[in-house]
């Protein structure tokens, strides 16, 4: 599964060339021009990990930091920056950082410390909740039933990448490759068609899968409508 990663930089050369070469690597990459736009991205949006620099964002760059981690306090973030003092590493550090390489920098070297990251991430994901409770509707992802019904596998696993991010926006693309492992206007039916069906399951237990246009889907109670 492609990781998705947000770059936030005012230098829109320079955050081009990494995308390119992020994307030319395997992952998807977005890039923001400002702090406001990060913002908005990270909102409308499911990301693996935050490059970020704390300059030329039309912000402050810590605040940033900040408010990002309030609001994602597990997401992945490396910061990319020209300040080289001590003192600025120890604060990004200290606001939440996960890493701090700065700039010019090398690009494999950064792929490096991404990957070895998000592979602590990913062992985490391998090792989280696997039962949810859905208004006393219990869905166990690991014998693939729903409050006692049995599901398919793929129903299974769709549904458990929604639960884990219950109230956020699942990238349909990052769903596609994940699950389907192709990502065409066929497989984009049949995800579909699978919401479809979850939909039907989750009725009962006062939850359903919200499409987000242009974006994916986000699994809410019905009283957060």
């Amino acid at each position: 599964m492609a990781s998705q990663i947000l770059i936030i930089d005012g230098d829109i050369s320079l955050s081009t060339v990494l995308s390119d070469y992020l994307t030319s690597r395997g992952y998807k990459a977005q890039a923001a021009g400002s702090g406001k736009e990060g913002l908005a991205a990270l909102s409308d949006s499911h990301w693996d990990l935050v490059l970020m620099e704390l300059q030329g964002i039309g912000m402050n760059g810590y605040e940033l930091l900040r408010d990002i981690r309030h609001r994602l306090p597990l997401i992945p973030l490396i910061v990319l920056t020209t300040r080289t003092e001590r003192e600025d590493q120890m604060r990004a550090f200290q606001l939440g950082c996960d890493d701090y390489q700065t700039k010019p920098f090398s690009m494999d070297i950064l792929i490096c410390r991404m990957e070895a990251i998000l592979r602590r991430i990913r062992a985490h994901e391998e090792s989280k909740q696997r039962v949810f409770d859905l208004n006393g509707h219990i869905f166990d992802s690991t014998h693939q039933t729903f409050a006692g019904k049995h599901m398919s596998s793929r129903e299974s696993d769709l549904l458990l990448m929604l639960c884990r991010h219950e109230g956020e926006v699942v990238d349909k693309h990052r769903i596609l490759s994940a699950l389907w492992k192709e990502d065409n206007a066929f497989t984009a039916r049949s995800l579909g068609v699978y919401i479809n069906h979850l939909r039907g399951f989750l009725s009962p237990a006062g939850y359903t899968i919200f499409a987000v246009r242009y974006k994916g889907y986000k699994l809410v109670r019905n009283e957060h409508i």
